[in-house]
């Protein structure tokens, strides 16, 4: 087979699907419309709703090419395999065919010589090998047998390698099938299977037949009311070994951006050396910034959130800028690579041009402003240390928490110095930094109100409390749906509010908010409450923005049709308590990140 592009993959896997009876969908954007995760990480995500019963509007077999992020493998990227943005090819059975045609259809487009050619040799498959709740999966271990595949090729593996189900295992579940390719590296011993991480055996596809469903936690396995089959193609990793490639980053869509790193740097990628871990770096944490910034859904550098997952991968990659030896601007440089190499398949990657480059210009900036500070206290530190002395693990977090240092940062430059780094000091250091914050949150506020004194106070807060709920719903219609809470904080005299938003708003945009939060007022109608879980809430349309500190129960108000979010209160009893709301003043918070104070007047 002729060398295999990412790009003549996506267009295979197009027309398979679709010659089979499959509709298209667009992929979704990189930040989900619920707030269980920070971002899209499987292209089945989005399809939930349909997976458990709900009509899609394309019909009962879609298949789609996703972009996904997923956070666990930050600190792993830099070696010949993780990535942190890749793109899953998913196709999908909603109450249609099962295990017989799945199957079926997999082996056709890994082994027929009009698609990926493989040879059957190549493969094997695992199966789940059953438990006391579901049996052993015969079923597909002998469809697999009619497809060719020998019975030493077949696998059964227990629940840790072939069930899949959502992270917490509440929702939609079930067994699986996976497809793994023999690299043809030598066997590791006499028990080299897949599930060894030897580097024989790597998995190219998953078919999941998830016919069950988990209520509540702790709940038995139920039967869905529909058979459904979830399948999920790593299109890097499959490009990578079709094409014998030993790094994944020697794929057709990181050429551009390495040769521009070649060239400004004059040194050659070669990722079996240590010095290939910056472009490796470099490549998929800028690949990633393009994609959140150029979503249908933008993420903007913040201190919270998805904005902090940007940030921190955009100083990983100006960090790696001092290793090469490069100038960390020309990282923008890297970024117009991956502009043009996706324009066509997302083509608002070209009218967001100048809003991607703009936003990471500021962000290395900012960032390289910080790292001047903290390379003068680095010395200073240092100073007087000799060669093999510790820097001791808070010293090493204040660098961190006070100048921006990354922790690998301060251990390289250490090791330039011939010293060493307490790193344990520094998790602790750490964690105990997190657990103030908490419990500083914890004793200061209660969903964002501060701690009042009279009784009148109390009052005055739980109206305010109850405007900055409106505030929310009428920056969501004014500015859009990207207008989330990023922070909250409610004194008996005013309210402050912060949401992302890439621009300083308009007398035009603050006017038509404070009269959609009026109107609201001037409808009176009462502000319920209503206790359930967060599931129920979020199926009831509640928005819920700091999920993480939820409890298994959570209270969602209600004000008419105009605010409907979780919350732990205090609140009015009616909007019509409010009074006059007016906006103050509009500012920056941070970095795409805009704060309104506002104030009620009787």
């Amino acid at each position: 087979m002729e060398k295999l592009t990412s790009k003549k993959l996506m267009n295979m896997w197009a027309e398979y699907w679709t010659q089979n009876g499959h509709q298209k969908i667009d992929g979704a954007s990189l930040i989900p419309n619920d707030n269980s995760v920070l971002f899209t990480t499987a292209g089945m995500q989005p399809l939930i709703p349909y997976l458990m019963g709900e009509p899609h509007p394309k019909g009962k077999r879609v298949f789609s090419i996703q972009p996904c992020l997923r956070t666990n493998d930050i600190e792993d990227v830099g070696d010949n395999r993780h990535h942190t943005m890749f793109f899953m090819l998913g196709n999908w059975s909603i109450g249609d065919y099962f295990k017989d045609d799945a199957i079926k259809w997999s082996y056709n487009f890994l082994t027929n010589e009009k698609w990926l050619a493989i040879p059957k040799e190549k493969l094997a498959v695992t199966v789940f090998e059953g438990d006391e709740r579901v049996p052993r999966d015969e079923k597909s271990a002998n469809l697999w047998k009619e497809c060719g595949i020998p019975e030493n090729r077949i696998f059964y593996f227990p629940k840790k390698d072939n069930w899949w189900e959502i992270g917490g295992g509440v929702g939609p579940c079930g067994p699986d099938t996976e497809i793994f390719y023999d690299t043809g590296k030598p066997a590791c011993g006499p028990n080299c299977d897949p599930s060894c991480d030897c580097g024989k055996w790597v998995e190219i596809w998953n078919n999941v037949f998830m016919e069950f469903v988990v209520e509540k936690a702790g709940d038995p396995l139920k039967k869905l009311p529909q058979q459904n089959v979830d399948t999920g193609m790593g299109m890097e990793r499959v490009v990578s070994v079709l094409n014998g490639f030993k790094s994944t980053y020697q794929n057709d869509c990181f050429e551009d951006a390495i040769s521009v790193l070649e060239e400004l740097s004059g040194k050659k990628f070669d990722f079996e050396q240590q010095d290939g871990k910056p472009f490796a770096v470099i490549c998929d944490h800028i690949r990633a910034s393009v994609f959140l910034l150029g979503d249908q859904k933008p993420t903007v550098p913040s201190n919270v959130g998805q904005g902090y997952i940007l940030r921190r991968l955009i100083r990983r990659a100006v960090n790696c800028t001092r290793r090469l030896g490069i100038n960390a601007q020309d990282l923008t440089k890297v970024a117009e690579c991956f502009i043009e190499f996706y324009k066509d398949e997302f083509p608002n990657f070209v009218t967001k041009r100048d809003f991607i480059l703009s936003e990471l210009e500021k962000e290395i900036e900012k960032f390289n402003k910080a790292l001047d500070g903290g390379l003068k206290e680095f010395s200073h530190i240092t100073k007087d240390m000799k060669e093999g002395d510790t820097i001791d693990g808070k010293t090493a977090f204040r660098l961190f928490d006070t100048f921006g240092f990354p922790k690998e940062l301060t251990v390289e430059l250490a090791g330039e110095k011939g010293l060493k780094v307490d790193i344990c000091g520094f998790d602790a250091a750490f964690k105990e930094h997190q657990q103030k914050s908490r419990d500083n949150s914890g004793a200061m506020f209660k969903g964002g109100v501060g701690q009042t004194n009279s009784e009148e106070e109390q009052i005055l807060v739980a109206r305010l409390h109850s405007a900055t709920h409106l505030l929310h719903a009428a920056l969501r219609k004014v500015i859009g749906p990207t207008a989330e809470q990023r922070g909250s904080n409610i004194t008996p005299e005013r309210l402050r509010f912060d949401f992302v938003c890439d621009h300083k708003m308009t007398d035009e945009e603050i006017k038509k908010v404070e009269e959609i939060v009026n109107d609201s007022i001037k409808a009176n109608v009462p502000i319920t409450c209503e206790e359930m879980s967060v599931e129920e809430a979020k199926n009831s349309g509640a928005i819920g923005i700091f999920e993480s500190k939820y409890g298994d129960k959570v209270k969602v108000y209600t004000m008419g049709q105009f605010s409907k979010e979780i919350c732990g209160g205090p609140h009015a009893n009616s909007t019509g308590e409010l009074g006059t709301f007016k906006i103050t003043k509009e500012e920056s918070s941070s970095s795409g990140i805009r704060r309104i104070k506002a104030i009620l007047v009787k």
